[in-house]
């Protein structure tokens, strides 16, 4: 029998069947390090988190799960950050099995494609990058935690954070060295720092830009429209919030250090707040200004069909050149010499109202059971919403209730908000007769 399932109800229902899998393993006496297996919040709760590949964590993962419970919290992130669709494309194609159209249109639903001719050519091409990035930041992080601990741990950090970097997830096993501390024992450590920043942006970009920077190199005339606005976003995000964030923190949390580990800190502070979660200072010391900044890019986030969440670069973009055109009385949003649609913009715009509404309803609920500081539950609900997964220190202090708000966001922001909307709706076929037009006084 045919499946009824829209391609949306089915990228929604595979998230929300491997996040309870999940949980039920890691609810496991295997998958913690005192053997009692975890309470089903915390195991939701880090589940989601890692299926979302978020990082908010309301338990140490270096300290609290045991060595099985890491593996299947670094399974959970590489199926979540690369697309469930995707692995079960790999595995059809392993065992040579036929691929049809179905699941072909499953793929370009997952990662956002529009050509469905080139679809497996572009899973191989996934599949195979994301072996050779993870790979490489492996190899390089392993030989650098080498010095600082056996092979075995070494090797195993390696891997780990390079595909939680890769993937933007921000989890981290660094907590053997001090809970919570995410990479801030490596602040100053070039090697560490500018390989985790780089496994970020990559994985970040978005799986369409990688084909087109393959295809046409460094030829930035050659590339398509979407690959353009993706790569002079993200550089404008990367440079713009790590100067803000040096301006704001020089007296703040990096107050002390040296210029150069200044001008590190904002630039990884400034590549992680956009969906990997990862730190090298402390979050709890940023000035409100700086928080106010990763609250931005939490909600902006990574590109369109990559391992990142937020509204995605290519949202933001369209909003702020559909707001200038508007401004300048122009009939049409265009640039670069390139018209946008307006079911592009429509879309930009839903996006953004659904999120940042999403956001602001968790901030409500969570604000209204709880006692807590509006701007560090802010913090935490974009985080959530953009999958980010930086915190100010207050997940492991949230009630069940105020828990299960952010698993829903974090959901929500993998899946996609729109997404998950029109699963649970059922469409309606538009009305043969629209309704008539009435002015209204706008601003």
């Amino acid at each position: 029998m045919k499946s009824r399932l829209s391609y949306v109800q089915v990228i929604a229902l595979g998230y929300a069947i491997m996040i309870l899998i999940g949980t039920l393993l890691l609810m496991m006496p295997f998958a913690t390090a005192d053997g009692e297996g975890a309470a089903f919040t915390d195991a939701l709760f880090t589940v989601t988190s890692a299926s979302c590949v978020t990082g908010l964590v309301p338990v140490d993962t270096g300290t609290y799960w045991s060595f099985a419970g890491q593996v299947i919290i670094i399974a959970l992130i590489q199926i979540g950050g690369l697309g469930f669709i995707t692995i079960a494309t790999l595995f059809m194609m392993l065992m040579r099995r036929r691929i049809g159209l179905r699941e072909k249109e499953l793929m370009i639903e997952s990662i956002n494609s529009s050509n469905i001719g080139g679809i497996l050519r572009l899973t191989k091409k996934i599949i195979i990058g994301t072996l050779i990035f993870e790979g490489a930041g492996a190899v390089i992080l392993t030989a650098r935690f080498a010095q600082d601990f056996s092979f075995g741990k070494a090797l195993w950090f390696g891997i780990f954070h390079s595909i939680s970097s890769f993937c933007n997830a921000g989890f981290d096993l660094l907590g053997q060295i001090e809970p919570y501390s995410s990479l801030m024992h490596y602040s100053s450590d070039i090697v560490v720092t500018v390989t985790v920043m780089l496994l970020i942006v990559i994985g970040g970009i978005g799986f369409l830009v990688w084909d087109d920077i393959l295809r046409n190199g460094i030829r930035f005339k050659r590339y398509s429209f979407h690959t353009k606005l993706v790569l002079i976003t993200t550089g404008v995000l990367i440079f713009g919030g790590a100067l803000l964030i040096f301006i704001f923190e020089r007296n703040a949390s990096n107050a002390g250090l040296p210029l150069g580990e200044q001008i590190l800190a904002s630039f990884f502070g400034s590549v992680s707040a956009r969906t990997a979660g990862m730190n090298v200072t402390d979050t709890a010391a940023f000035s409100n200004a700086t928080k106010l900044i990763n609250v931005i890019l939490f909600f902006i986030g990574g590109s369109s069909g990559s391992t990142a969440g937020g509204i995605k670069t290519t949202t933001f973009a369209v909003l702020i050149i559909h707001a200038v055109s508007s401004m300048k009385g122009n009939a049409h949003t265009s640039v670069l010499g390139r018209r946008i649609s307006d079911d592009a913009v429509k879309k930009a715009i839903t996006v953004a109202v659904t999120n940042l509404s999403l956001a602001l309803i968790g901030t409500f609920i969570i604000t209204a059971v709880q006692p807590l500081e509006l701007g560090d539950v802010l913090f935490e609900t974009f985080s959530a919403i953009g999958t980010v997964g930086m915190t100010t220190g207050i997940t492991r202090d949230l009630t069940a209730l105020s828990s299960y708000v952010i698993i829903f966001l974090m959901y929500l922001g993998r899946v996609g908000s729109i997404s998950f909307a029109a699963a649970m709706l059922r469409k309606k076929a538009p009305p043969n007769i629209s309704a008539p037009t009435e002015e209204i006084i706008i601003g």
